[in-house]
């Protein structure tokens, strides 16, 4: 590597993109298209940055596999800074195996990091702990530690686990000062934010609160029969039901909550869960048939009885009952979340975090861009969606795991 491309890897690696162009900007050859890639990777002109990588690997090919890999790797980089979460996938494993064939281990530590969040944006929270914790950091810069323990914290944050969380950003702050890197502080600041802000709203005995993630977390671990609108569950003690994908049932369940003391009426059963402003013989019969469900789900939690006026949820052992409340009210609150992260999204890569279709995704999208929430950049395949992150509430709880929390 001549003199201006390790200038350039040089300001690369302190993030000063502008300096890194001046050595490396008007030259074609496989390392100074690499170089140029990441530079503007880290300009946020991401589609260029794609292109620039693809045609370094390209250029590499065969007689040089390391290079060719760590442009694979940075390609993924870059694919999930845009959350194109399926282009991130490709040709990452077999990357790995090179860099470790070739004795690179802190590049190839780098590309199992990007596995892990790519787990991560998909919600796959087992998966990325499993990844996470098969890796070996002895001897990694203190860079790379510092993304791992950010990583470490986000699954902690997302699995609801506090003070995991807090202890994973203190490492990460740590090690963030010994790289001395601005951007990867800043970073480490932004995550410890998200732990004091409002996460969740709390209803309990008729009174509504907002609380801190910590605070959610001793309440589900609380003897409360906890309805969690935020993760779509009900929790009493161990036992826990899941209804992400029955969203009616959960709407039935919610209302016959926040309706306690008292009966939740028939009329506010049917307008909350089926959304008809005024019931009929069909509808009414509709409720018996899924309060039913409800009622064989919720066996063990707690029981439904109907009365004069409507149903009443009855906790077991008449423990107390308590309702996480989302942040906001908002419907599009869990695709808002997604794009508070200030990161531009893909049609595709929010319809696969959110495991819904793109045609659902772009009726949020609409909704939110009319009221002047998000906006769109490019078209076609190159569009992308941003959101103005929020400094009011943090969104950790809206990011509802694919599978059950580890």
């Amino acid at each position: 590597m001549d003199a201006p491309l390790r200038a350039a890897a040089r300001a690369l690696a302190t993030f000063d993109p502008l300096a890194a162009l001046k050595s490396v900007a008007l030259r074609d050859d496989p390392d100074a298209l690499a170089l140029r890639g990441v530079a503007l990777a880290q300009l946020g002109d991401f589609e260029v940055a794609r292109k620039l990588l693809a045609r370094a690997a390209r250029a590499f090919g065969d007689r040089a596999p390391a290079a060719r890999a760590r442009c694979v790797v940075a390609e993924a980089e870059v694919a999930l800074a845009s959350r194109d979460l399926v282009a991130a996938g490709r040709a990452l494993d077999a990357a790995v195996r090179v860099l470790d064939a070739s004795g690179d281990l802190e590049n190839a530590r780098f590309a199992r990091l990007q596995g892990v969040r790519r787990w991560l944006l998909l919600g796959q929270l087992r998966d990325a702990d499993a990844a996470l914790a098969a890796l070996d950091f002895e001897g990694a810069s203190a860079r790379i530690v510092a993304s791992a323990e950010l990583l470490r914290a986000d699954i902690a944050m997302r699995s609801l686990h506090a003070r995991d969380a807090r202890a994973a950003l203190e490492r990460a702050f740590a090690a963030a000062r010994r790289a001395g890197l601005p951007p990867l502080l800043a970073e480490v600041t932004r995550a410890a934010r998200g732990l004091e802000a409002p996460a969740a709203r709390l209803l309990r005995a008729g009174k509504l609160a907002p609380i801190t993630l910590a605070s959610a977390e001793a309440v589900l671990a609380s003897s409360d029969l906890v309805v969690n609108a935020c993760q779509r569950e009900i929790c009493l003690c161990q036992d826990r039901v899941r209804l992400l994908t029955r969203p009616v049932l959960f709407a039935l369940a919610q209302t016959l909550a926040e309706s306690l003391p008292g009966a939740a009426s028939r009329e506010a059963l049917i307008q909350r869960a089926f959304g008809a402003a005024k019931s009929n013989e069909s509808l009414r019969a509709r409720l018996r048939v899924e309060l039913g469900r409800l009622r064989r789900l919720l066996r063990g939690l707690a029981e439904l009885r109907a009365t004069e006026g409507g149903f009443l949820l009855v906790p077991r052992a008449r423990a107390k009952v308590s309702v996480l409340l989302p942040p906001t009210d908002e419907a599009t609150s869990a695709l808002f979340a997604l794009l508070s992260s200030g990161e531009s999204w893909s049609t595709s890569g929010l319809a696969a975090a959110l495991g819904c279709s793109q045609r659902a995704v772009q009726r949020a999208l609409a909704a939110l861009q009319s009221d002047g929430r998000v906006e769109a950049t490019g078209r076609g395949r190159s569009r992308r969606w941003v959101a103005r992150p929020s400094s009011d509430f943090a969104t950790t709880m809206l990011l509802v795991a694919a599978h059950p929390q580890v």
